[in-house]
Formats: structure tokens, C-alpha cells, sequence
């Protein structure tokens, strides 16, 4: 018997009991719906999650800070020879060398301290930062300063007109693009200028510097952003004007010699280490682990909950089976009962030299067909779901990315999955059939 004569056949015999058909596909229909939809929700969640790291910071960068403690920090300071050692590592894309201080910065009556972040140029393009006015450090010939969205907070009215921000909830009278703001870098000189020794003399104050404006952040609906409280700048520019400024003299936040003197070189507060791929993020880490470097990175948060998430979707998948296992009962008692119904139609069959294989074959598209139309209508009827579900959440303004999420490898694995437990029900079914005695099978009423 040929393919589509079977294929026709178990087509035509379907159609014939309608009734019992439509409800064991309504089972199936059941259980695959179960299963999807909360499977789709074990992964919204998981993307929703990811997605949350990476507004935090890239889940490919690492960061990398000096040991704490230890008789050998001196041997493992963060400098150029560490950085060329990291980016000759494989799956490092880049090594961004991060040099971070804190300066005072007045106009008029006001001041505040500024927390310097420089980074080497090409870095500001991939770090989102949105710019609300101006450009991004580094596309000037000469140092320029890049001032976070939150950075005027840190400014208060010298002369006791009012506290800070946190304080009085009135942000300074300050335009950080275009009013002439000075910066004093040597800060501990200036205190010191601010006081007379025991002699009753007076430090010379340090020399103030008007840094230009770049640019300045743009201003978030919650006032919050990752880099909003720096004012960052290229640190290939900030090195030369730091060591002219502090020439012969430690520039803050710098170690200093054993007799206290500065070192010739600049070492780093922290480097940002990019990779190329979220799975080898971990094995960068733990290599500069090994080495004695503190290492950190959002991966180890993720691969954590994605532990999680992963025993979530099992759960959740268990229960969505229970539901297509009662599915698959179903079609083992339909065909079963179509068995019994068409003993006497086997009987002619085997009477007639039909294959022993062809009948099994027969039964088998039967179950077969349940459960890939029940896979379809119960794909749907997820689309569905999912979308219903998605648009509460969303009015909910819990998870603006949804969270349920149906991927293309879901859909085909449940269909398969729907025609494999429908031939797998209708198996047993169809070896009875097979082993049906014709002679027994014709005279059978």
C-alpha cells in the first residue's frame, strides 16, 4: 500500500468520528497550550531579567580593581603592561584603563566636588550614555569635561545661602555648558591655603583651571543614570595636565614610594576588560582571578539566576506535561476504541495480503494527525496567550519587554513533541491491531 493511500486513509477515518476527534484534539490542545505558555513564561522572565543586567552595564565587561591587602599589591598595580598582557588574552575584544579623582569646582558663590572619570575616548561611544547637550569627550584638541546629569547636585551656596540638593530640593542657579566654571585639582593645598600655619602665615592658594564644557548628559525621567554623578573626560588628555599640574608632587589618589615620593608611572583605579561573548566571560574572570586581581562582572549575577530561571521552566514545563500526558491517555482510548469498531475492516485487510506494516503504519498517521492538528490549534491558542498576557504585564508597567516570550526553536520542539506523543499513544493501539487474528477479526459482529 502506498504512502498516500495510508495517508488518505487515515485522513478519511478521522473524519468519519468527528465528534470523539474534535475532543481528543481538544486535549491535545490543552497540552500543548500548557506547555508553551509556561515554558514562554520561564523564558520572558529570563529575558526580562537579562535585560535589567545590561540597563546596569554590559554583561560582557569585566571589572577589574587591585587586590585587596596582601604583601605583593605593590607588584599588581593596574598600569600599561597589564593592560597590553589583558588584551593579548583570547576572547578580550578591548581593555579600557579607567583613572578616577576627586576635584573642587566653584562659580560665583557656589562649589561642589567633582568626581573625575576618565576614560580613553573610543570607550564613551559604547557606553550609551545619552547626551543632552553638546558631544562626548575626546573630540577636542585640548582636556574638556563631559558632566553627568546629577553632577550639579553635588553643589551648594558657599556662602550659607543654602545646602545641598538632598537638602533643600533646589538645584543651583548653574549652566555647567556655558558659565565659566573653575577647577582646583590640588586640593589639599587649597585647604591648607584656607588656614594659617603656627607662624601665622598662609599657604599660597593653588592655581585654578577653567575646564570647557563638552557636553552634558541628558536628563532622565527618574533622575537616575549609571554615570550620572562623573564628570568624565579623556583620560589621554587628563594624564599630561595632571602631571604638569602635580609635578614632582603625588597626584591624589596615586601610591606613593616607601619614602613617599610619587611614582613615575600613573596606575589605574580600575580597568574595564570587553569580551566578546557572554559564555566566556567567565573564563576571562577567573583567569584574572587566578592572577590575584579582584575581578567582577554582571555574568556571575546571570549564570546564578539562569540556574535559577532553568529549575523555573523545568517546574513550569512539568506542569504544562501533566496536562499533555492526560492528552496522550485520550488518544491511546481513541484508538483503542477505533480498533474495536473497525475489527472486522483489519480482518478484510489482512485477508486480502495487506502488510502487517501498513496497518500498523495506518494507525500510527491516525495518532499522528491528532496530535500534529492539536499541536497547530494549541500553538495558536499560545500566540494567543502570550500576547494577552504581555499586554497585562505591560499595563502593569512591571515588565516593559514582555513577559512572556514564544522563540522559534519552542514552536517547532512543541510540534514535534505534539505528533511524537500522538504516535507514541496510538503505538500500542496499533500492535493489537497488528496481532488481531483475520479469521477472528471477519467473524467478529
Amino acid at each position: 500500500m502506498k504512502f498516500l493511500d495510508l495517508l488518505r486513509m487515515s485522513s478519511s477515518n478521522l473524519w468519519k468520528r468527528k465528534v470523539r476527534t474534535i475532543l481528543t484534539v481538544l486535549g491535545v490542545v490543552i497540552g500543548v497550550a500548557s506547555i508553551v505558555v509556561m515554558v514562554s513564561l520561564g523564558l520572558g522572565l529570563s529575558r526580562s531579567l537579562i535585560a535589567q543586567y545590561e540597563s546596569w552595564g554590559s554583561l560582557t565587561r569585566i571589572t577589574v580593581y587591585e587586590p585587596w591587602g596582601g604583601d605583593n599589591v605593590e607588584d599588581m598595580r593596574l598600569d600599561d603592561d597589564l593592560v597590553r598582557e589583558i588584551e593579548s588574552l583570547e576572547h578580550v575584544e578591548s581593555v579600557w584603563p579607567i583613572l578616577q579623582m576627586s576635584a573642587l569646582a566653584k562659580y560665583g558663590s557656589y562649589q561642589g566636588w567633582l568626581q573625575i572619570r576618565a576614560l580613553p575616548k573610543e570607550a564613551y561611544p559604547e557606553m550609551n550614555i545619552e547626551v543632552g547637550e553638546g558631544r562626548l569627550p575626546g573630540e577636542d584638541d585640548e582636556l574638556t569635561f563631559f558632566y553627568g546629569n546629577t553632577v550639579l547636585q553635588d553643589f551648594y551656596n558657599a556662602k550659607g545661602g543654602g545646602g545641598y540638593y538632598w537638602e533643600t530640593g533646589i538645584l543651583p542657579d548653574i549652566d555647567l555648558m556655558n558659565d565659566p566654571i573653575f577647577i582646583i585639582f590640588d586640593t589639599d593645598a587649597y585647604w591648607q591655603s584656607q588656614y594659617t600655619d603656627e607662624n601665622g602665615q598662609n599657604t599660597p592658594p593653588p592655581k585654578k583651571y577653567m575646564i570647557p564644557a563638552c557636553g552634558v548628559e541628558a536628563t532622565m525621567e527618574d533622575s537616575w543614570s549609571q554615570y550620572g554623578w562623573y564628570t568624565h573626560c579623556d583620560i589621554e588628555q587628563l594624564i599630561p595636565q595632571l602631571q604638569k599640574i602635580f609635578k614632582n608632587k603625588v597626584i591624589p589618589g596615586q601610591p606613593t614610594t616607601k619614602t613617599g615620593k610619587p611614582y613615575k608611572e600613573i596606575f589605574y583605579n580600575q580597568l574595564t576588560v570587553n569580551v566578546d561573548e557572554l559564555d566566556n566571560v567567565m573564563e576571562v574572570q577567573n583567569y584574572l582571578t587566578n592572577l590575584g586581581y579582584e575581578a567582577h562582572s554582571n555574568a556571575e549575577w546571570v549564570q546564578s539566576e539562569q540556574q535559577t530561571m532553568a529549575t523555573i521552566q523545568l517546574v513550569l514545563g512539568g506542569i504544562g506535561a501533566v496536562s499533555l500526558f492526560v492528552a496522550a491517555i485520550g488518544i491511546t482510548n481513541t484508538m483503542m476504541m477505533s480498533i474495536y469498531e473497525r475489527t472486522k475492516e483489519i480482518g478484510v485487510m489482512k485477508v486480502l495480503g495487506c502488510d502487517l506494516r501498513n496497518i500498523r503504519s495506518l494507525f500510527l498517521m491516525e495518532a499522528g494527525f491528532i496530535g500534529l492538528i492539536g499541536g497547530v490549534i494549541g500553538l495558536i491558542l499560545s500566540f494567543i496567550l502570550s500576547g494577552v498576557i504581555n499586554k497585562l504585564a505591560e499595563a502593569a508597567q512591571e515588565y516593559a519587554s514582555g513577559i512572556s516570550y514564544i522563540p522559534i526553536w519552542l514552536v517547532l520542539l512543541s510540534l514535534v513533541f505534539a505528533i511524537l506523543v500522538g504516535m507514541v499513544a496510538g503505538f500500542f493501539p496499533a500492535r493489537r491491531a497488528m496481532k488481531l487474528s483475520p479469521l477472528a477479526a471477519i467473524r467478529n459482529e
